[in-house]
This record gives C-alpha cells, structure tokens and sequence, in this order.
C-alpha cells in the first residue's frame, strides 16, 4: 500500500483541513498519515478558534512519520504562519513529490494564514511539484488582480518553478457560462479544465483541501502529474454532485466515500 503524509491543520467539523485529506487518501486507497500545523474549532458555519501546534512538535510530527513509512507523497494544507512555515520546510525531504495548497482563507471568509507570513509561504513554494491556488490565492502571491488564468498560471510557474493548477471557481463568470474553468500549467503544456458549475444553493466546504489531497494520492499511485490532476478534479466534482446536502447549517460538507 502507498503512503501520503498531510500537513495541515484540523477541522473539528471534518469537512475540511486533515479529516478531508485522510477521507480522501482513504478513498483512493491510499494509507494516510499526518502531521497537525494547528487544531481549529470549526464547523460549516466558520472557525470559532485557532490553537497553532508548537513548532517543535509539528517537526516531530512530521519526522516521526518519515522515520517509519515509506512516504510517496507530501501535501500541505494550512501551515498558518511563518514559524509553522519554517519547521515545515526544515523538515520536508528532498526527492517526494510535494502539493502545496496555498490556503489562506476559508470558505467562510476566516483568515487561516497571518498576513505577515506570505513572505514565507511565498519561499517554501519553489520546493513543490504542484502549487493549487485558488484566484484569490494567486493575486495575492502575484501581488495583482488576476485577469487571465492562462497568463496567470504561466506567470506563477515561472515566479515559483513549479507546475501550477489554477483553480477557476470563484470566477463570477462560472455563473453566466455554467462551468468551471482550471487551468494546469506543467513545464510542457497548458491544459484547460472544464466542468460544469454546480449550483448547490451554498458555498461548498473543503473542495482546495480534497483536490490537493486527492493529487497527492495520485502521485503516491505512481501517475504522472497530468493524470494525477485530471483524476483528482474528476473525483472532486463527484465528491460534489454527491454532497450530502442536510449536513451542516453553513457551508456544504462533500461527500469523499464517491
């Protein structure tokens, strides 16, 4: 069985954060393994509180792990501020496949990043395969308003040397033209992904989580990065269509057993 490590914080209300990445390793088969940035009292209707794990245990953490599993791939999810940055990129290996989701706010509108920290952030990111931010995401690592998702992602891969998946949902125009558009840039092509908008009568709750996780899973597999996104965006719109939709009072949970 292949091994994926999530670092990441945790969501009380499991939707979200490491409870969604395990569910996802879980469902593509995938033994899961975590390492906790911070404990967030949480549910769909938002965060009530952020406790930062200590540096020196997230380290811990995380060497714990790789000292006892042969680790196929990395993601990493909310990493909440500079300190937990540093202990993260101290302690990553060289030579594992790395998905950096670059979460900075939750869907509720609940800051999961300090400001202070994008510098940071902004530094570990030339350390991944795959970077997956969303449009508010990217303007703040570009410092600009994104205009286009193709200069975009072409600008990101080459400021960060990384792939980038640029994920088009919260683009207004998904509403007028009834689907999604993301855009994978590799160092070989540029690929448009399309998908129909799904209307679920409220926002949904840890889709960024889901997609990086289930990526993750896909590299762990052995599958090439293309396909790994292309699997993973798949799963993530059935994990959609499938939501189960009386759960929560706030933003809409997935479904990941799809």
């Amino acid at each position: 069985m292949k091994v994926a490590l999530t670092i990441a914080g945790s969501d009380s209300g499991g939707g979200a954060g490491i409870q969604a990445d395990l569910k996802t390793f879980s469902a593509y088969g995938v033994f899961g393994t975590s390492a906790l940035t911070a404990i967030t009292a949480q549910n769909t209707l938002g965060v009530q509180a952020v406790q930062p794990v200590e540096a020196r245990v997230l380290t811990l953490q995380i060497q714990a792990v790789l000292a006892d599993f042969p680790v196929a791939a990395i993601k990493t999810g909310m990493l909440l501020d500079a300190e937990r940055i540093a202990a993260v990129a101290a302690a990553l290996p060289a030579g594992i496949p790395l998905v950096i989701d670059p979460v900075m706010i939750a869907t509720s509108g609940d800051s999961l990043l300090d400001p202070a920290a994008l510098a940071a952030l902004r530094a570990l990111l030339p350390r991944a395969t795959l970077i997956t931010p969303n449009l508010p995401e990217a303007a703040a690592l570009l410092g600009q308003p994104v205009q286009n998702l193709e200069a975009a992602a072409a600008q990101l891969a080459k400021l960060f040397r990384c792939a980038v998946l640029l994920k088009g949902g919260h683009d207004p125009q998904s509403l007028h033209t009834g689907e999604v558009v993301d855009v994978l840039q590799t160092p070989t092509e540029c690929l448009r992904l399309r998908y129909p908008y799904l209307d679920m009568g409220r926002p949904a709750h840890g889709t960024g989580c889901t997609l990086s996780a289930a990526i993750a899973a896909g590299l762990a597999l052995g599958h090439g990065l293309s396909l790994a996104v292309l699997q993973a965006r798949a799963y993530l719109q059935q994990a959609l269509e499938k939501a189960p939709r009386q759960l929560g009072k706030g933003a809409q949970p997935l479904s990941h057993s799809v």
